[in-house]
């Protein structure tokens, strides 16, 4: 475990910043950030950004800032204190000011009460048959593809299908819409980079009008024909906690549906891709699993520390604070980068190594009053895959490496995975 001693403070070199952050947008750098996550270390655990704050590198810095109580999200009150609210009056940015990522206390807290634990342990165990079974189904189309082309992208057919099936089952969600709410989901996604530019807002803008009049008429035609699903139950509650205010009710039900919806996608997605990617670009790992499938949650972890799918979260100073050595004035922005965390050697020893067995740690999944609300379903869904894949196609193996959106720096996006068997 790293130790406070250990952490070094900042050292302000824009150059070299500015040349790291261009290289993650590159196809080498989507490819292989590893040698990006080993130059923003190497400037300190806590970095000078360009645009002013701090990217946080170490492991220990980064948890620091996720799970303590003087750290705060951006939220609409931080951004009206900004010298520039302009920036943020953007209608994407807004529409996901609004969800739980973005809520401090005591919004957070009332919103994360009224949803309790969706993926306790009793829940995950009543759903794990249906992902077992929605696994298999796309499983089978991709058995299919193989047999008659030889080839198949595990992308388009597994990885970014399981969790939206899983997601639009357990909302109850019609499958013909599927493809709609993917489409603006990797449109939307845009307005949450660090800098935007305007073409990308606008992309978002657009998306999130399509995002907003598609979760609104679903909660509508939910509200008019009630069922035995999980926003049946959210529209009564929330109903009932403004019983004279149907539009505050309506908001809330809209903000916690659209964003529980999209925010499984594209990360449980990415997820996936990188564990079929990791395990079988090495026939040995691949074989070494089947025959110890007791460690398929260590290959997950590996897997999420190794290549995170949220590069960046970005978190603000309630108070005057001092971070890893480094005077932090309130108000002002970190930007937690996840990847160089997880690679921090002083918390996983040779850090460049996918170790199934290695038992470290990682963040991908943040920490605190915010930690990631889906963390629990993504292992499952990621969990049941590989024990399948693991048992249905023993020559799986890439055709080449994957394919990555080199516009994003915040969510990775993995476009392509061309397999054979």
């Amino acid at each position: 475990m790293t130790t406070v001693g250990d952490i070094r403070g900042t050292v302000q070199d824009r150059r070299a910043v500015i040349s790291l952050l261009r290289r993650l947008r590159s196809d080498e750098g989507q490819a292989d950030p590893l040698p990006i996550w080993e130059g923003m270390r190497a400037l300190g655990d806590v970095v000078r950004a360009p645009w002013g704050g701090y990217f946080v590198t170490g492991f220990e810095a980064c948890s620091q800032v996720l799970r303590g109580r003087n750290w705060l999200v951006p939220d609409f009150a931080w951004q009206e204190r900004q010298p520039d609210p302009e920036r943020w009056q953007a209608p994407a940015t807004r529409e996901m000011t609004r969800t739980l990522p973005r809520l401090n206390a005591p919004t957070h807290t009332c919103q994360r009460r009224a949803l309790g634990n969706p993926f306790d342990r009793t829940t995950l165990e009543s759903i794990r048959p249906r992902v077992a079974t929605l696994a298999a189904g796309l499983l089978d189309g991709l058995e299919e593809r193989l047999r008659a082309d030889g080839e198949a992208d595990f992308v388009t057919t597994v990885a970014e299908q399981l969790p939206l099936l899983t997601v639009g089952d357990w909302l109850d969600i019609p499958p013909e819409h599927h493809a709609h709410i993917l489409d603006f989901t990797h449109r939307q996604v845009y307005a949450q980079e660090l800098l935007p530019t305007k073409s990308e807002l606008a992309v978002s803008a657009r998306a999130t009008l399509e995002m907003r009049a598609y979760f609104t008429e679903l909660i509508r035609q939910r509200r008019a024909r009630p069922g035995n699903d999980v926003l049946t139950g959210w529209i009564h509650h929330w109903d009932a906690q403004y019983p004279d205010d149907r539009a505050a009710a309506d908001q809330v039900i809209y903000d916690l549906t659209m964003f529980i919806t999209i925010a499984s996608l594209e990360t449980s997605a990415v997820l996936l891709a990188n564990a079929v990617w990791f395990l079988t670009q090495d026939p040995s790992r691949a074989a070494w699993l089947r025959r110890h499938p007791q460690h398929i949650d260590d290959a997950v972890e590996e897997t999420l520390r190794y290549d995170p799918p949220v590069v960046v979260n970005s978190r603000v100073a309630a108070d005057d604070t001092v971070l890893a050595g480094t005077p932090i004035a309130k108000d002002t922005t970190v930007h937690v980068l996840y990847g160089a965390a997880a690679h921090d050697p002083r918390r996983n020893p040779a850090p460049h190594l996918f170790d199934i067995r290695r038992g470290g740690g990682h963040l991908t999944f943040g920490g605190g009053a915010h930690y990631c609300l889906g963390a629990a379903l993504a292992r499952l869904e990621a969990r049941e895959l590989l024990t399948q894949v693991l048992e249905r196609f023993p020559t799986l193996r890439p055709l080449e490496p994957p394919a990555y959106d080199t516009s994003r720096v915040v969510f990775r996006r993995i476009t392509s995975l061309r397999v054979t068997a």
